[in-house]
């Protein structure tokens, strides 16, 4: 037998340190090469990395919520030498079919078991076929908590309080809100929009649409209609270089849309939003809000954005603080599209009216500028053809 140290590699970007999030195999145990070794987070997103040999985990070289430099050892594996008996690697192999491409391998049955009593299956050594988790696997893990006197999952639960560590993309996502308060002066501005042209338009499209296209939201309308805009009010479509205290216009819009995840508020980015036509850019925000739920964003597809779209949809509410995605310099929230009284050309009449609620860093763009960028965008908005003319 030898011993193999593996280090943790670039993942990427000039990423210098990744924090573990959750090891996928435990020291003792058997693992494959290219098997799932152990989950870590960069600013960007979280990324799997598989083992590097085929062999046995000696040691880790930390727990979930450490961070480790690039470089750095990650974990140590016992690997067998030329001329060693196959016994090991027939172990290693069926160790290896224990998570098919990465899925752990359990019924629903016991999947259900272990969601609802707090016990992470990644976690659990399997006895069934292949290492299959069975449920007698389950009930042992439970039956060792119970024993140590804590409930799986939550170490204060006899208190009524359940610990949730702060790691991964939330300590990221708690990171970044907290730099943005902290170094960016927010300037608010909102602005009630008519959109009862811009619904009827999206009816109208959406009762054209073929059989199995999503149907059109608010955001493509808004993203096509930012394009414009922003083209007359660059100093709203930029980041804030602070190593090199310059302000970065961009001419290109690289639309970020803020996306709820299972892992908390994730950016995708529609880049060069200007080349796609509507139809064009209602898929693209399709795919990478989905990308990004289901954890299959790349991590280019996770930055790089010059301005974002934030939207709760039904949950909008009346008004919202949205927080700046540092370094941009500006984030456009949408509200809830209500239907209600107004007064038109002396008329009461109703008309479906939805707010704009958007934030500025007032340390580059002044209070008139965010004004006029907002009041040019609520005019796209209320005359939806001039979305197609230049």
């Amino acid at each position: 037998m030898s011993r193999h140290v593996f280090r943790l590699p670039d993942l990427g970007e000039g990423t210098v340190s990744a924090e573990i999030v959750a090891w996928r195999v435990q020291p003792g145990e058997a693992v494959a090469e290219d098997q799932p070794l152990v989950e870590m987070s960069t600013d960007k997103a979280v990324v799997e990395v598989p083992a590097p040999v085929a062999g046995r985990l000696v040691s880790v070289a930390g727990q979930p919520g450490d961070a480790v430099a690039v470089g750095a050892e990650l974990a140590v594996f016992e690997i067998e030498t030329e001329g060693e008996t196959a016994t090991g690697s027939a172990a290693v192999a069926a160790a290896g079919t224990a998570t098919r491409g990465g899925r752990i391998m359990a019924s629903p049955a016991t999947r259900r078991r272990a969601k609802q009593a707090g016990i992470d299956l990644a976690r659990v050594a399997g006895s069934g076929p292949g290492g299959r988790i069975v449920g007698a696997d389950l009930a042992a893990v439970m039956a060792a908590a119970a024993a140590a006197g804590a409930a799986p999952g939550a170490s204060t639960a006899a208190a009524g309080i359940e610990e949730v560590p702060l790691i991964g993309i939330r300590r990221v996502i708690a990171q970044r809100m907290a730099e943005a308060k902290r170094e960016a002066p927010h300037f608010a501005y909102v602005e009630e929009v008519d959109v009862t042209a811009l619904e009827s338009l999206r009816r109208h499209l959406n009762a054209r649409l073929r059989p199995g296209e999503a149907p059109y939201t608010y955001l493509p309308f808004v993203v096509a209609a930012l394009v414009p805009v922003l083209a007359q009010h660059p100093q709203c479509n930029a980041r804030h270089d602070a190593a090199r205290n310059l302000l970065l216009r961009h001419r290109a819009v690289h639309a970020g849309i803020a996306t709820q995840t299972p892992d908390g508020l994730k950016v995708p980015v529609v880049r060069d939003a200007g080349r796609l036509g509507l139809r064009a850019l209602a898929a693209e925000i399709r795919r990478v809000t989905a990308a990004a739920r289901e954890g299959h964003a790349r991590r280019d597809e996770l930055s790089g954005s010059t301005i974002t779209i934030t939207s709760l949809g039904k949950l909008g509410g009346i008004v919202s603080t949205p927080i700046l995605n540092l370094p941009e310099v500006a984030i456009v929230g949408l509200n809830r599209a209500i239907e209600r009284p107004v007064v038109l050309d002396g008329q009461v009449v109703v008309r479906r009216m939805m707010n704009l609620s958007s934030s500025f860093d007032h340390r580059f763009v002044d209070g008139h500028d965010a004004a006029a960028m907002i009041q040019a965008l609520k005019e796209r908005l209320e005359q939806p053809a001039t979305l197609f003319i230049d």
